[in-house]
């Protein structure tokens, strides 16, 4: 009797768990990248942030239209003189580790942003001076000047918090194991293979959570990433190959979303971040980069590369953006005039090696600005690199021209500061002109856009005729997904919200 017993209990205990697993939700999200470094401190990577959006709440979001929205601060007010942000914060919000979220620990978040070593988030909290935490619920950012950007850049990386005292025992190892605020914690990574979040079940706005785990997958290879969700291997994809589209669309078991990005697809030239600079033409004369730009047709680059699914772009927003520079409109192509410009720069036949990233997108443009600058007399080069490798070596100056796209962000100044201002984190070109960096800090403490407007077109037209960047397009972000799916809201970002994200 007593053996009958046990064996209807396991029953009932198996019958349990098989209802457990029916209903439990797991989504498996290909990537086209492994991302870098999972500390919103030291990360630079698009998929990095895509991670980030499960793990790593912000002070601030932004929704569709790119309006600035709460996250973990409620509410903010601008000080009189505009030169600090008050911040009233979310109450009731823990880390994963159960440590609490207050001012004291976003006082700690942004002075980490600011002070440790190798932060790629420094120049864009550069005018925060100091933070007071006014009462447990409250702190206040004090500027050195007004800052314009600065809720745009708390809607990013340099706005997540992480617990301090995570942070504080794991030192410079702390993106091997992160512990954050968001909906999801880490539980393991596995380079190259798999990054593997669960729900924290203390998250402030659980009611808006229904998956219960998120598999991160890199595979750089576009149609091996389609071949996955085709066959159930995967549930959701990004940045779908534009030739893709048409076939899947037939498709039934799938959904298909896009958006125009805010960011940018460009090539970076080394004009001074090493001495690669100068024992090239390209980085070391302003006139063959301008052979080099004359020489590429940005429509056929869309055309070829993104079968239409982008959009032309000569600046650093889109030419609908309210900041585009009118005042230096996109040039047509000019082989003439390119072979021209390298006989005046007495190079008539230039070579040089362009590094580019093993993504399928990232490769196509290589090879095609390969095949059209050729007309013009240069000999290029393809130097394929895994992209985080690809990174290092844009960090130390090793290479000379850099295929290499920005995800952008919703102020204008996160696309061009930290790139174009002197000693930036992210000015990989090594460029550095005091006129520019005048400008740029000027359009930082303008309030109004007209203002800001003007100091962009004075921006645009030095840094454009400068070239430290050849900008192309701005790309359209592509997700594709299984249809049992719901809940997906498109943001320019191209960053996927898990929140409302529910299998039916």
């Amino acid at each position: 009797m007593r053996l009958i017993i046990v064996t209807r209990t396991a029953v009932a205990v198996l019958a349990g768990l098989a209802a457990s697993v029916a209903t439990a939700q797991a989504l498996r999200f290909g990537l086209a990248e492994d991302p870098d470094v999972l500390d919103p401190t030291l990360a630079r990577t698009f998929v990095g942030r895509i991670v980030f959006s499960a793990l790593c709440d912000k002070l601030f979001d932004i929704d569709e239209k790119l309006v600035i929205v709460p996250q973990l601060a409620t509410s903010y007010e601008w000080s009189a003189d505009n030169k600090a942000l008050i911040l009233k914060l979310r109450q009731g919000v823990t880390y994963h580790d159960g440590e609490k979220f207050d001012a004291a620990s976003v006082k700690y978040n942004i002075e980490r942003h600011k002070t440790m070593a190798g932060s790629n988030r420094r120049g864009e909290l550069a005018p925060v001076t100091s933070v007071d935490v006014v009462d447990d619920q409250t702190v206040r950012l004090n500027l050195s000047a007004p800052f314009s950007p600065l809720l745009a850049a708390l809607a990013d990386r340099a706005g997540m918090m992480v617990s301090p005292k995570a942070a504080q025992a794991a030192g410079d190892k702390f993106g091997a194991k992160p512990v954050c605020s968001g909906p999801f914690r880490f539980v393991e990574r596995v380079a190259q293979d798999r990054i593997v979040l669960e729900r924290y079940p203390n998250y402030w706005n659980k009611a808006n959570i229904f998956i219960d785990k998120i598999t991160y997958l890199p595979i750089v290879d576009a149609t091996v990433r389609l071949a996955n969700l085709r066959s159930g291997q995967l549930d959701f994809i990004e940045r779908m190959q534009s030739s893709d589209v048409p076939t899947l669309k037939s498709d039934n078991r799938f959904k298909i979303s896009k958006i125009t990005e805010i960011g940018y697809q460009g090539i970076t030239i080394n004009v001074g971040k090493s001495d690669l600079a100068q024992k090239n033409p390209l980085g070391k004369e302003a006139k063959v980069r301008e052979a080099f730009e004359l020489a590429l047709d940005r429509d056929g680059i869309v055309q070829v590369v993104m079968d239409g699914e982008a959009q032309p772009g000569n600046q650093w927003v889109a030419p609908d953006n309210p900041f585009y520079a009118k005042n230096v409109p996109m040039p047509k192509r000019d082989v003439a005039r390119a072979k021209a410009l390298l006989k005046e720069a007495g190079v008539p036949n230039p070579s040089f090696t362009l590094v580019t990233p093993t993504t399928s997108d990232a490769q196509r443009i290589a090879q095609v600005v390969q095949a059209m600058v050729k007309d013009a007399g240069f000999d290029v080069k393809i130097q394929s690199t895994e992209f985080s490798t690809s990174l290092d070596m844009a960090d130390k100056g090793q290479f000379e021209a850099y295929v290499l796209a920005w995800s952008g962000r919703a102020d204008p100044d996160g696309n061009i500061y930290s790139f174009d201002a002197c000693k930036q984190p992210l000015n990989y070109a090594g460029y550095c002109k005091p006129e520019v960096d005048d400008l740029l800090n000027k359009s930082r403490t303008a309030r109004e856009l007209s203002e800001r407007k003007k100091e962009y077109e004075q921006v645009a037209a030095i840094v454009l005729k400068d070239r430290p960047i050849v900008y192309l397009y701005h790309r359209h972000w592509i997700w594709a997904y299984t249809s049992k799916l719901s809940g997906l809201r498109p943001v320019p970002d191209g960053l996927v919200r898990v929140q409302g994200l529910k299998f039916q």
